[in-house]
């Protein structure tokens, strides 16, 4: 019996360290010396990147999301002469437990959102902005126009997640588009939204990869040339993961796969009357990610958002130089 009870014991430290996840990895001493960081209400520290006008004289005040895996060191495809022209005042930042911002221990859609709306009055960038999100970086935008819509002049989604489990948009639509993805990839974004507790476990097991590895299942051949481009530039990775994958990408997957307390189509236009302003979706028309149909739906039901589809284009059209100065010029038009 003795033997017994040390024999299960033994087996549940194991299955509790195997689901565990780690604490972040510790930030250097001097990282204050490394990017400036701004201090929230709750304790934590954003890191943030200013580019573009200055902000006192910008017409313009876009802040960008950096999507899944990225941070705040992500290249926009943006020439001089057009910042000036529109005077653009960019803001980037480490969201939550990326690069050198904070992780924030119980981060959900909600809190992504506050800490916009906090860092901007931290940097006193005025009292309306406008949010633009990529990919898996998209949500947030989401959550902009939910709880915090009165701060917004715009919104701009670049081919924006897709939350397969929203409340109320046709089941057959969603499953369909996630059936459309990998099965390695639908069953990763199933354990995210219905086991949460065991997410760090799926995705650090050895006995099958959580994501598909062939590139193609989920990339055009233009993708993956911007993607090999991208991975020269690997000190943006290693930045943005330095505190550990758990406390970065895969809490944002857990955040953008949770259940919402609300649908996209329920949000309510920010923009009517004298209140002036646009939102703006892109759909990339190969995206092999992105159902094109998920995106059609939302926006037909919500007549007041412009959805923009782009030819030839795949899910990384965010780092072409026509499509993104495409995609700022309808956000400050």
């Amino acid at each position: 019996m003795l033997l017994l009870v040390v024999v299960v014991g033994l087996i549940g430290y194991h299955v509790y360290k195997s689901i565990k996840p780690p604490p972040p990895i510790p930030l250097p001493e001097n990282v204050s010396e490394i990017c400036p960081r701004i201090k929230l209400n709750d304790g934590r520290y954003l890191a943030y990147r200013e580019l573009g006008f200055p902000k006192d004289k910008a017409k313009n005040k876009i802040i960008i999301l950096h999507g899944y895996g990225s941070s705040k060191l992500v290249d926009l495809k943006i020439t001089q002469e057009m910042i000036d022209e529109f005077e653009i005042y960019f803001l980037l930042f480490d969201r939550a437990g990326y690069g050198e911002s904070d992780p924030h221990p119980s981060r959900t859609l909600k809190t992504d959102t506050y800490d916009i709306e906090e860092l901007a009055d931290k940097l006193q960038i005025g009292p309306k902005f406008h949010v633009l999100g990529m990919s898996l970086g998209a949500y947030p935008v989401y959550g902009c126009l939910k709880y915090i819509p009165h701060r917004l002049s715009g919104a701009t989604l670049v081919v924006p997640l897709l939350n397969f489990w929203w409340s109320r948009m046709p089941k057959r639509l969603l499953s369909s588009a996630l059936k459309k993805l990998p099965i390695q990839n639908q069953w990763t974004f199933r354990v995210a939204h219905y086991f949460p507790w065991l997410f760090y476990w799926w995705m650090t097991q050895k006995w099958f990869s959580p994501f598909s590895q062939n590139p193609r299942e989920t990339m055009t051949e233009r993708d993956i040339e911007l993607a090999d481009k991208h991975t020269k530039h690997s000190y943006i990775k290693e930045s943005a993961l330095r505190q550990g994958e758990y406390v970065s990408m895969q809490r944002d997957i857990i955040a953008g796969f949770e259940n919402w307390e609300f649908d996209p189509t329920e949000l309510l236009n920010p923009f009517s009357g004298d209140n002036k302003g646009s939102v703006h979706i892109w759909c990339a028309l190969e995206d092999k990610q992105i159902s094109r149909e998920v995106l059609l739906y939302i926006c037909d039901k919500l007549p007041w958002i412009k959805l923009h589809e782009v030819p030839e284009a795949g899910h990384l059209i965010i780092h072409e130089k026509q499509h993104f100065e495409d995609i700022i010029k309808a956000a400050c038009s």
